[in-house]
């Protein structure tokens, strides 16, 4: 009998590297993603044009908040999710770990889940 096969996973889901982190309520730790500099069209966007990333992948999230009666709300991220998110973002937020950077924010940041 031959051996099921797994399918190997998508590039996207690789990048995301295991963090021994633990975050408190509705925090989310995301992995900066570079966005394309060339539009659908062509057209290169230069840096000095280009906004900073909004998006990136979620490494690790927290518990979620607690309700009026102390009971936690599920967060709707997860990890490996690829997340849009909004906001300033200041540089407190910002973290290194392993020698690479990372983001802290709420979940209340994220905008949207790309699929």
């Amino acid at each position: 009998m031959a051996k099921k096969q797994k399918k190997p996973a998508p590039a996207d889901k690789k990048e995301v590297k295991q963090i021994r982190i633990r975050l408190f309520d509705d925090r989310v730790l995301v992995k900066l993603v570079e966005v394309e500099n060339k539009t659908p069209g062509g057209i290169i966007i230069p840096d000095t044009v280009r906004k900073d990333s909004k998006e990136g992948r979620v490494v690790a999230v927290g518990e979620g908040k607690r309700n009026e009666d102390g009971r936690y709300i599920p967060m709707r991220v997860a990890v490996g999710d690829r997340v849009k998110f909004g906001g300033y973002v200041d540089s407190e937020d910002k973290m290194r770990i392993d020698g690479e950077e990372y983001l802290l924010i709420n979940e209340s940041n994220i905008v949207a889940v790309l699929k």
